[in-house]
Protein backbone atom coordinates (compact mmCIF):
# COMPACT_ATOMS: atom_id res chain seq x y z
CA UNK A 1 0.00 0.00 0.00
CA UNK A 2 1.22 3.27 -1.03
CA UNK A 3 -0.25 6.45 1.80
CA UNK A 4 0.47 9.52 0.19
CA UNK A 5 -0.10 12.43 2.99
CA UNK A 6 0.37 15.73 1.32
CA UNK A 7 2.07 18.46 4.11
CA UNK A 8 -0.60 21.41 2.55
CA UNK A 9 -3.86 19.22 2.88
CA UNK A 10 -3.85 16.18 5.07
CA UNK A 11 -4.92 13.90 2.19
CA UNK A 12 -4.87 10.24 1.97
CA UNK A 13 -4.91 8.39 -1.33
CA UNK A 14 -4.23 4.69 -2.47
CA UNK A 15 -1.81 4.79 -5.29
CA UNK A 16 0.26 0.93 -5.49
CA UNK A 17 2.54 -0.69 -3.42
CA UNK A 18 4.43 2.13 -2.24
CA UNK A 19 4.59 3.78 1.34
CA UNK A 20 4.82 7.71 0.77
CA UNK A 21 4.59 10.26 4.02
CA UNK A 22 5.12 13.84 4.54
CA UNK A 23 4.63 13.90 8.23
CA UNK A 24 3.37 10.94 8.73
CA UNK A 25 2.05 10.37 12.51
CA UNK A 26 0.97 6.34 12.71
CA UNK A 27 2.88 3.51 11.36
CA UNK A 28 2.39 2.00 8.26
CA UNK A 29 3.59 -1.12 6.48
CA UNK A 30 5.74 -1.20 4.10
CA UNK A 31 7.82 -4.43 2.80
CA UNK A 32 11.28 -5.52 2.54
CA UNK A 33 13.02 -4.10 -0.18
CA UNK A 34 9.96 -2.68 -1.73
CA UNK A 35 10.10 1.54 -1.47
CA UNK A 36 8.61 4.36 1.46
CA UNK A 37 8.83 7.40 0.19
CA UNK A 38 8.79 10.90 2.76
CA UNK A 39 7.55 14.11 0.96
CA UNK A 40 7.85 17.33 2.17
CA UNK A 41 6.58 20.64 1.01
CA UNK A 42 9.07 23.73 1.34
CA UNK A 43 7.68 26.83 2.01
CA UNK A 44 10.20 29.33 1.48
CA UNK A 45 11.05 30.16 -2.27
CA UNK A 46 14.96 30.18 -3.49
CA UNK A 47 16.50 31.03 -6.53
CA UNK A 48 17.38 27.65 -7.40
CA UNK A 49 16.48 24.49 -4.84
CA UNK A 50 18.28 22.28 -6.81
CA UNK A 51 21.70 23.76 -5.83
CA UNK A 52 20.77 25.94 -2.71
CA UNK A 53 18.95 23.16 -0.64
CA UNK A 54 20.32 20.05 0.67
CA UNK A 55 17.97 17.34 2.39
CA UNK A 56 18.75 13.94 3.90
CA UNK A 57 17.15 11.55 6.31
CA UNK A 58 18.51 9.15 8.60
CA UNK A 59 16.66 5.90 8.89
CA UNK A 60 16.57 3.54 11.84
CA UNK A 61 15.55 -0.12 12.91
CA UNK A 62 17.63 -1.14 16.25
CA UNK A 63 21.33 -0.58 16.12
CA UNK A 64 21.22 -0.31 11.57
CA UNK A 65 20.67 3.11 10.94
CA UNK A 66 21.05 4.15 6.79
CA UNK A 67 21.21 7.51 5.66
CA UNK A 68 19.92 8.39 2.45
CA UNK A 69 20.06 11.72 0.15
CA UNK A 70 16.38 13.38 -0.84
CA UNK A 71 15.75 15.41 -4.12
CA UNK A 72 14.12 18.05 -5.24
CA UNK A 73 11.17 17.25 -7.52
CA UNK A 74 10.15 20.63 -8.47
CA UNK A 75 6.42 22.61 -7.16
CA UNK A 76 8.32 22.86 -3.83
CA UNK A 77 7.91 19.85 -3.69
CA UNK A 78 11.46 17.81 -2.06
CA UNK A 79 11.40 13.38 -1.43
CA UNK A 80 13.71 11.23 0.07
CA UNK A 81 13.15 7.31 -1.01
CA UNK A 82 13.86 4.78 1.26
CA UNK A 83 13.92 1.06 0.47
CA UNK A 84 14.05 -0.89 3.96
CA UNK A 85 16.63 -3.88 4.64
CA UNK A 86 15.28 -5.96 7.31
CA UNK A 87 11.67 -6.13 8.73
CA UNK A 88 10.63 -4.52 12.20
CA UNK A 89 9.84 -0.63 12.83
CA UNK A 90 11.86 2.01 11.30
CA UNK A 91 11.95 5.45 12.07
CA UNK A 92 13.71 8.57 10.49
CA UNK A 93 14.24 12.23 11.15
CA UNK A 94 14.94 14.92 8.10
CA UNK A 95 17.96 17.00 8.22
CA UNK A 96 17.94 20.06 5.94
CA UNK A 97 19.66 23.30 5.89
CA UNK A 98 16.08 24.52 5.15
CA UNK A 99 14.27 24.73 8.51
CA UNK A 100 11.28 23.90 6.87
CA UNK A 101 12.68 20.75 5.98
CA UNK A 102 14.69 20.04 8.58
CA UNK A 103 14.12 17.75 12.03
CA UNK A 104 10.77 16.12 10.82
CA UNK A 105 10.01 12.89 11.75
CA UNK A 106 7.80 9.75 11.08
CA UNK A 107 7.58 5.80 11.48
CA UNK A 108 6.75 2.50 9.86
CA UNK A 109 6.78 -0.71 9.63
CA UNK A 110 8.83 -3.48 7.49
CA UNK A 111 6.56 -6.40 6.60
CA UNK A 112 8.07 -9.71 4.85
CA UNK A 113 8.75 -9.45 1.01
CA UNK A 114 5.74 -10.18 -1.17
CA UNK A 115 5.84 -12.55 -4.10
CA UNK A 116 8.83 -12.76 -6.06
CA UNK A 117 10.31 -10.07 -4.06
CA UNK A 118 13.65 -11.29 -3.94
CA UNK A 119 15.73 -8.40 -2.91
CA UNK A 120 18.64 -6.11 -5.15
CA UNK A 121 21.24 -8.29 -6.96
CA UNK A 122 24.42 -8.78 -5.05
CA UNK A 123 27.60 -10.89 -5.69
CA UNK A 124 28.00 -14.33 -4.15
CA UNK A 125 31.41 -16.48 -4.14
CA UNK A 126 32.98 -14.11 -6.08
CA UNK A 127 32.17 -15.28 -9.61
CA UNK A 128 28.15 -15.00 -9.38
CA UNK A 129 25.00 -13.32 -8.78
CA UNK A 130 22.62 -13.84 -6.28
CA UNK A 131 19.28 -11.82 -5.05
CA UNK A 132 19.25 -10.45 -1.51
CA UNK A 133 17.55 -13.43 -0.20
CA UNK A 134 19.82 -15.99 -1.47
CA UNK A 135 18.03 -16.96 -4.73
CA UNK A 136 20.59 -17.59 -7.71
CA UNK A 137 20.33 -14.74 -10.27
CA UNK A 138 21.33 -16.00 -13.72
CA UNK A 139 21.25 -13.14 -15.59
CA UNK A 140 20.23 -13.06 -18.93
CA UNK A 141 20.19 -9.39 -20.09
CA UNK A 142 19.49 -7.52 -23.24
CA UNK A 143 19.65 -4.10 -24.81
CA UNK A 144 17.52 -1.63 -25.80
CA UNK A 145 19.63 1.60 -25.04
CA UNK A 146 16.99 4.48 -25.50
CA UNK A 147 13.91 2.58 -24.94
CA UNK A 148 12.36 4.92 -22.11
CA UNK A 149 12.95 8.02 -24.49
CA UNK A 150 10.09 6.95 -27.35
CA UNK A 151 6.98 7.89 -26.13
CA UNK A 152 4.40 5.84 -24.47
CA UNK A 153 2.84 3.72 -27.01
CA UNK A 154 6.25 2.55 -28.31
CA UNK A 155 7.39 1.86 -24.78
CA UNK A 156 4.22 -0.03 -24.03
CA UNK A 157 4.94 -2.23 -26.87
CA UNK A 158 8.52 -2.66 -25.47
CA UNK A 159 7.05 -4.12 -21.90
CA UNK A 160 4.63 -5.78 -23.70
CA UNK A 161 7.18 -7.88 -25.61
CA UNK A 162 9.25 -8.12 -22.31
CA UNK A 163 6.51 -10.21 -20.67
CA UNK A 164 6.90 -12.93 -22.96
CA UNK A 165 10.96 -12.51 -23.31
CA UNK A 166 13.54 -14.81 -21.25
CA UNK A 167 15.18 -11.31 -20.26
CA UNK A 168 15.69 -10.41 -16.25
CA UNK A 169 18.41 -7.47 -17.17
CA UNK A 170 17.85 -4.30 -19.23
CA UNK A 171 20.77 -2.23 -20.49
CA UNK A 172 18.69 1.27 -20.58
CA UNK A 173 20.20 4.82 -21.03
CA UNK A 174 19.73 7.91 -18.50
CA UNK A 175 20.27 10.45 -21.69
CA UNK A 176 18.24 10.05 -24.86
CA UNK A 177 20.44 8.85 -27.79
CA UNK A 178 21.76 10.26 -31.00
CA UNK A 179 23.60 7.44 -33.17
CA UNK A 180 22.45 5.74 -36.93
CA UNK A 181 18.63 4.49 -36.74
CA UNK A 182 18.17 6.75 -33.49
CA UNK A 183 17.27 10.80 -34.61
CA UNK A 184 14.00 10.95 -33.47
CA UNK A 185 13.96 13.84 -30.78
CA UNK A 186 13.09 12.42 -26.75
CA UNK A 187 9.55 14.11 -25.64
CA UNK A 188 11.62 15.16 -22.06
CA UNK A 189 14.55 16.14 -21.99
CA UNK A 190 17.07 16.34 -18.65
CA UNK A 191 17.51 19.78 -17.59
CA UNK A 192 15.75 23.12 -17.65
CA UNK A 193 16.59 24.39 -20.63
CA UNK A 194 16.28 24.62 -24.86
CA UNK A 195 16.85 22.26 -27.33
CA UNK A 196 19.96 21.10 -28.53
CA UNK A 197 22.17 22.57 -26.67
CA UNK A 198 21.06 25.31 -24.49
CA UNK A 199 20.56 23.92 -20.67
CA UNK A 200 20.81 25.19 -17.80
CA UNK A 201 22.84 22.34 -16.32
CA UNK A 202 21.95 23.74 -12.61
CA UNK A 203 18.50 22.89 -12.53
CA UNK A 204 17.35 19.29 -13.65
CA UNK A 205 13.80 18.57 -15.31
CA UNK A 206 11.19 16.39 -12.92
CA UNK A 207 9.15 15.56 -15.54
CA UNK A 208 12.21 13.63 -17.55
CA UNK A 209 13.06 12.00 -14.36
CA UNK A 210 9.51 10.66 -13.49
CA UNK A 211 9.07 9.31 -16.53
CA UNK A 212 12.38 7.38 -16.15
CA UNK A 213 11.75 6.21 -12.84
CA UNK A 214 8.25 5.22 -14.11
CA UNK A 215 9.84 2.83 -16.17
CA UNK A 216 12.42 1.08 -13.66
CA UNK A 217 9.71 0.47 -12.06
CA UNK A 218 8.05 -0.83 -14.88
CA UNK A 219 11.06 -3.45 -15.60
CA UNK A 220 10.59 -3.79 -11.32
CA UNK A 221 6.94 -5.22 -11.83
CA UNK A 222 8.28 -7.70 -14.49
CA UNK A 223 11.01 -8.48 -12.77
CA UNK A 224 13.66 -7.46 -14.48
CA UNK A 225 16.91 -5.81 -13.52
CA UNK A 226 17.17 -2.24 -14.87
CA UNK A 227 21.01 -1.50 -15.77
CA UNK A 228 21.22 1.88 -15.92
CA UNK A 229 23.78 3.43 -17.73
CA UNK A 230 24.57 7.19 -16.56
CA UNK A 231 26.80 8.09 -19.35
CA UNK A 232 27.61 7.44 -23.28
CA UNK A 233 29.06 9.12 -26.51
CA UNK A 234 26.29 9.50 -28.66
CA UNK A 235 25.26 12.63 -28.42
CA UNK A 236 23.99 15.62 -30.03
CA UNK A 237 22.62 17.09 -26.92
CA UNK A 238 25.42 18.12 -25.26
CA UNK A 239 25.37 16.00 -21.76
CA UNK A 240 28.23 13.87 -22.59
CA UNK A 241 30.42 17.41 -22.65
CA UNK A 242 29.21 18.60 -19.45
CA UNK A 243 31.46 20.04 -16.80
CA UNK A 244 32.91 18.20 -13.88
CA UNK A 245 30.64 19.83 -11.49
CA UNK A 246 27.22 19.53 -13.34
CA UNK A 247 28.49 15.57 -14.10
CA UNK A 248 28.65 15.29 -10.16
CA UNK A 249 25.60 16.99 -9.81
CA UNK A 250 23.61 14.66 -12.08
CA UNK A 251 25.37 11.75 -10.49
CA UNK A 252 23.89 12.17 -6.81
CA UNK A 253 20.40 13.46 -8.31
CA UNK A 254 19.63 10.42 -10.39
CA UNK A 255 21.34 7.83 -7.25
CA UNK A 256 19.27 10.17 -5.23
CA UNK A 257 15.96 9.17 -7.12
CA UNK A 258 16.60 5.47 -8.27
CA UNK A 259 18.85 3.92 -5.43
CA UNK A 260 15.45 3.19 -3.60
CA UNK A 261 14.27 1.02 -6.20
CA UNK A 262 15.66 -2.66 -6.02
CA UNK A 263 16.27 -3.92 -9.23
CA UNK A 264 18.54 -1.17 -9.97
CA UNK A 265 22.68 -1.73 -11.22
CA UNK A 266 24.56 1.24 -12.16
CA UNK A 267 26.61 1.39 -15.14
CA UNK A 268 28.84 4.55 -15.21
CA UNK A 269 28.85 4.06 -18.95
CA UNK A 270 28.50 2.66 -22.36
CA UNK A 271 31.45 2.29 -24.25
CA UNK A 272 33.35 4.21 -21.86
CA UNK A 273 36.60 5.12 -23.51
CA UNK A 274 34.47 7.23 -27.01
CA UNK A 275 34.00 9.87 -24.38
CA UNK A 276 37.24 11.67 -25.13
CA UNK A 277 36.35 14.18 -22.89
CA UNK A 278 36.92 12.16 -19.43
CA UNK A 279 39.74 10.86 -18.16
CA UNK A 280 40.41 7.93 -16.15
CA UNK A 281 39.95 9.60 -13.10
CA UNK A 282 36.77 11.21 -14.13
CA UNK A 283 35.33 7.67 -13.93
CA UNK A 284 37.06 6.67 -10.74
CA UNK A 285 35.91 9.98 -9.31
CA UNK A 286 32.14 8.63 -10.99
CA UNK A 287 32.45 5.09 -9.33
CA UNK A 288 33.18 6.70 -6.37
CA UNK A 289 30.22 9.01 -6.00
CA UNK A 290 28.07 6.57 -6.93
CA UNK A 291 29.31 3.94 -4.44
CA UNK A 292 28.96 6.68 -1.74
CA UNK A 293 25.48 7.93 -2.48
CA UNK A 294 24.10 4.77 -2.56
CA UNK A 295 23.37 3.36 0.42
CA UNK A 296 22.46 0.18 -0.61
CA UNK A 297 25.22 -0.92 -2.89
CA UNK A 298 23.75 -1.49 -6.03
CA UNK A 299 25.75 -3.80 -8.60
CA UNK A 300 28.29 -1.00 -10.58
CA UNK A 301 30.17 -1.56 -14.01
CA UNK A 302 31.90 0.23 -16.55
CA UNK A 303 31.15 -0.77 -20.29
CA UNK A 304 34.05 -0.37 -23.39
CA UNK A 305 34.82 0.14 -26.31
CA UNK A 306 37.90 -0.35 -27.22
CA UNK A 307 39.59 0.17 -24.09
CA UNK A 308 38.77 -1.92 -21.14
CA UNK A 309 38.78 -0.32 -17.62
CA UNK A 310 40.67 -1.45 -14.93
CA UNK A 311 37.69 -3.96 -13.19
CA UNK A 312 39.84 -4.90 -10.58
CA UNK A 313 39.31 -1.42 -8.73
CA UNK A 314 37.38 -2.37 -5.45
CA UNK A 315 34.60 -0.02 -6.47
CA UNK A 316 33.77 -2.43 -9.23
CA UNK A 317 31.24 -5.39 -8.23
CA UNK A 318 31.49 -7.35 -11.76
CA UNK A 319 32.83 -7.24 -14.89
CA UNK A 320 30.65 -5.78 -18.00
CA UNK A 321 32.84 -6.43 -20.93
CA UNK A 322 32.02 -6.43 -24.71
CA UNK A 323 33.72 -8.83 -26.47
CA UNK A 324 33.08 -12.23 -28.74
CA UNK A 325 36.06 -13.74 -26.55
CA UNK A 326 34.84 -16.06 -24.95
CA UNK A 327 37.60 -18.90 -24.87
CA UNK A 328 39.22 -15.73 -22.37
CA UNK A 329 36.32 -16.45 -20.10
CA UNK A 330 39.25 -18.25 -17.87
CA UNK A 331 41.49 -15.41 -18.18
CA UNK A 332 38.81 -12.86 -17.24
CA UNK A 333 37.71 -14.83 -14.27
CA UNK A 334 41.04 -15.05 -13.10
CA UNK A 335 42.30 -11.23 -13.40
CA UNK A 336 39.30 -9.84 -12.28
CA UNK A 337 37.97 -12.37 -9.65
CA UNK A 338 34.48 -10.86 -10.27
CA UNK A 339 31.31 -11.84 -12.01
CA UNK A 340 31.73 -11.52 -15.84
CA UNK A 341 29.14 -9.93 -17.61
CA UNK A 342 29.61 -10.54 -21.60
CA UNK A 343 27.47 -7.62 -22.00
CA UNK A 344 28.31 -6.93 -25.79
CA UNK A 345 28.37 -9.93 -27.76
CA UNK A 346 27.42 -8.38 -30.44
CA UNK A 347 23.70 -8.58 -31.56
CA UNK A 348 21.34 -10.66 -33.72
CA UNK A 349 20.39 -9.01 -37.02
CA UNK A 350 20.88 -8.09 -40.69
CA UNK A 351 22.14 -4.05 -40.46
CA UNK A 352 25.47 -3.54 -42.35
CA UNK A 353 27.55 -2.86 -38.90
CA UNK A 354 29.45 -6.20 -38.47
CA UNK A 355 28.30 -5.61 -34.56
CA UNK A 356 24.76 -5.60 -35.38
CA UNK A 357 24.34 -8.57 -38.41
CA UNK A 358 25.58 -12.11 -36.38
CA UNK A 359 22.66 -15.08 -36.90
CA UNK A 360 20.37 -16.32 -34.42
CA UNK A 361 22.68 -19.44 -34.23
CA UNK A 362 25.72 -17.85 -33.35
CA UNK A 363 24.03 -15.43 -30.55
CA UNK A 364 22.73 -18.64 -29.12
CA UNK A 365 26.04 -19.87 -29.57
CA UNK A 366 27.24 -17.51 -27.46
CA UNK A 367 25.13 -17.88 -24.63
CA UNK A 368 26.03 -21.26 -24.53
CA UNK A 369 29.57 -20.62 -24.45
CA UNK A 370 29.35 -18.17 -21.46
CA UNK A 371 27.08 -19.44 -19.61
CA UNK A 372 28.85 -22.46 -19.36
CA UNK A 373 32.22 -20.83 -18.81
CA UNK A 374 30.77 -19.74 -15.59
CA UNK A 375 29.64 -15.94 -16.72
CA UNK A 376 26.82 -14.46 -17.79
CA UNK A 377 25.75 -13.07 -21.32
CA UNK A 378 23.86 -10.20 -22.97
CA UNK A 379 21.32 -10.33 -26.19
CA UNK A 380 20.54 -7.77 -28.56
CA UNK A 381 18.76 -7.44 -31.65
CA UNK A 382 19.33 -5.05 -34.81
CA UNK A 383 16.64 -6.38 -37.52
CA UNK A 384 15.65 -3.55 -40.15
CA UNK A 385 13.06 -1.59 -39.95
CA UNK A 386 10.80 1.20 -42.18
CA UNK A 387 10.28 2.87 -38.83
CA UNK A 388 14.16 2.65 -37.47
CA UNK A 389 12.64 0.68 -34.72
CA UNK A 390 15.34 -1.74 -34.07
CA UNK A 391 15.16 -3.23 -31.01
CA UNK A 392 18.59 -3.12 -29.69
CA UNK A 393 17.66 0.86 -29.11
CA UNK A 394 14.53 1.87 -29.47
CA UNK A 395 12.52 -1.59 -28.28
CA UNK A 396 9.52 -2.31 -29.48
CA UNK A 397 9.06 -6.32 -30.63
CA UNK A 398 11.30 -8.84 -30.89
CA UNK A 399 11.71 -10.56 -34.64
CA UNK A 400 14.76 -12.47 -34.45
CA UNK A 401 14.84 -16.27 -33.45
CA UNK A 402 16.90 -16.20 -30.43
CA UNK A 403 15.08 -14.96 -27.41
CA UNK A 404 13.41 -18.39 -27.33
CA UNK A 405 16.45 -20.81 -27.49
CA UNK A 406 17.74 -18.43 -25.05
CA UNK A 407 14.99 -19.86 -22.57
CA UNK A 408 15.46 -22.42 -23.21
CA UNK A 409 19.16 -22.47 -22.00
CA UNK A 410 17.78 -19.97 -19.07
CA UNK A 411 15.02 -22.73 -18.07
CA UNK A 412 18.32 -25.57 -17.53
CA UNK A 413 20.55 -23.42 -16.10
CA UNK A 414 17.93 -22.18 -13.22
CA UNK A 415 17.12 -25.74 -12.45
CA UNK A 416 20.96 -26.38 -12.67
CA UNK A 417 22.93 -25.85 -9.41
CA UNK A 418 24.36 -22.99 -10.43
CA UNK A 419 25.25 -21.83 -7.39
CA UNK A 420 27.37 -24.93 -6.62
CA UNK A 421 28.87 -25.01 -10.33
CA UNK A 422 31.94 -23.63 -11.69
CA UNK A 423 33.81 -24.04 -15.08
CA UNK A 424 36.10 -26.83 -15.74
CA UNK A 425 38.56 -25.64 -18.53
CA UNK A 426 40.58 -28.64 -18.58
CA UNK A 427 37.87 -31.84 -18.28
CA UNK A 428 37.25 -31.71 -22.07
CA UNK A 429 39.64 -29.34 -24.15
CA UNK A 430 38.44 -27.75 -26.91
CA UNK A 431 34.26 -27.90 -25.16
CA UNK A 432 32.97 -26.04 -22.28
CA UNK A 433 31.81 -27.61 -19.12
CA UNK A 434 30.16 -26.32 -15.87
CA UNK A 435 30.28 -28.66 -13.36
CA UNK A 436 29.50 -29.78 -9.39
CA UNK A 437 32.32 -31.95 -9.60
CA UNK A 438 30.86 -36.16 -8.92
CA UNK A 439 27.22 -34.65 -9.53
CA UNK A 440 26.15 -32.52 -12.12
CA UNK A 441 27.71 -31.70 -15.35
CA UNK A 442 26.81 -29.51 -18.20
CA UNK A 443 29.16 -29.59 -21.49
CA UNK A 444 28.97 -27.96 -24.35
Amino acid sequence: MRLLCSLAAGFLGMMGAIGIVAFARSAETVERWGRYEVTLTQAKSYGNPFTQVWLKSHFKSGANTITVNGFYDGEQKWKVRFMPTREGKWNYRTESNDPELNGRSGAFVCGPPGKGNHGPVRVRNNYQLEYADGTPHFSIGTTCYAWAHQGDELEEQTLATLRKAPFNKMRMCVFPKDYAYNKNEPQYYPFEGTPLKEWDYARFNPNFFRHFEKRVGDLLNLGIEADIILFHPYDRWGFADMTPEADDRYLRYVVARLAAYRNVWWSMANEYDFMRGKKESDWDRFFKIVQESDPYNHPRGIHNGRRWYDHTKPWVTHASLQTTNFRGAKEYREKYKKPIVYDECRYEGNIPQGWGNITARQMVRNFWMGSLAGCYVGHGETYKHPKDILWWSKGGVLYGQSPARIAFLKKIMEQAPFAEMTPNFELSPGNYVLAKPGEYYLIY
